[in-house]
């Protein structure tokens, strides 16, 4: 595939020993992972260039939706959360609970058509394809998709955020502080809130990373110059070291979502952290 269908055997062969086919399995591999600590990835047959030169070129656009998708989500998430956990089986629970079984049902790429055509195309509020030109500019154009990208998990969220207040509304500490008088908004938010919000916390970190995983066909209808676009042209060509590339980041970003989950659980529930001292 590297070297072209009418290549000759000899230029067949020198690429394979370039590729270090010709060595063992266990040797591939070892090579394999010393280029990926020195920031090597392989060339890339679809761009013709390094991989790593890719990643530096088309990650950063990205980051950028997916950092505006994840501010999205963590507000919405927890605005409709404490609407809907606030009034329980009332009007407002009942209009979260309906747009999260839409939102969690419709494929992101389907909300992103929609946007467009509904934002972009009839109302006209919206760019409907292709990056800005200056910052503002760029944000006004990252809306769109990045609502797309994170409305499903944004409204799952919501719905955790929701049975976790509606489980601790009857904890004997609730009760205490409504009979000593304190407001239901102070409640709410200082008491209330903390402690339901723990395991929206475990599935926001996921949430969060898998947006990349989630942004292939966003991009693509959405025309952003984004890896996850690239990671399309990658799999559409059978740029088998581009693919590569695009899982071993994905892994990377996923493997770092853990963590910080970790740390924000532990800071959010005193018990874990009073466990891993053995008190």
């Amino acid at each position: 595939m590297m070297a072209g269908p009418d290549a000759p055997q000899w230029v067949v062969e020198q690429i394979r020993v370039q590729l270090r086919l010709d060595k063992p399995l266990y040797e591939q591999y070892f090579y394999w992972v010393n280029d990926i600590f020195h920031g090597d990835l392989g060339f890339s047959i679809l761009t013709r260039r390094s991989i790593t030169t890719d990643i530096l070129e088309y990650l950063p656009a990205s980051l950028e939706l997916i950092f505006l998708a994840a501010i999205f989500s963590l507000i919405g998430s927890f605005a409709l959360g404490i609407v809907a956990g606030r009034y329980s089986y009332k009007w407002p629970d009942n209009v979260v609970r309906l747009a999260s079984y839409i939102g969690i049902s419709v494929p992101s790429f389907v909300l992103a058509i929609i946007f467009q055509l509904v934002f972009g195309w009839w109302l006209k509020w919206f760019p409907i394809q292709g990056p800005g030109t200056n910052f503002v500019d760029e944000l006004y154009h990252m809306v769109l998709p990045a609502l797309a990208l994170c409305l499903g998990g944004m409204l799952q969220d919501a719905r955790i955020i929701r049975s976790g207040m509606v489980e601790n509304k009857d904890k004997d500490y609730i009760a205490m502080a409504t009979a000593q008088g304190m407001p239901e908004r102070t409640i709410t938010l200082k008491y209330l809130l903390k402690p339901s919000v723990i395991p929206a916390v475990t599935i926001m970190g996921l949430d969060i990373a898998a947006l990349l995983a989630n942004a292939f066909l966003v991009e693509t209808v959405f025309n952003w110059p984004g890896f996850s676009k690239l990671g399309i042209r990658y799999m559409l060509n059978k740029d088998l070291n581009g693919i590569i590339a695009l899982v071993l980041v994905i892994g990377v970003i996923y493997a770092i979502a853990n963590i910080v989950v970790d740390v924000v659980v532990a800071y959010l529930d005193p018990r874990i952290r009073l466990m891993e001292r053995g008190e």
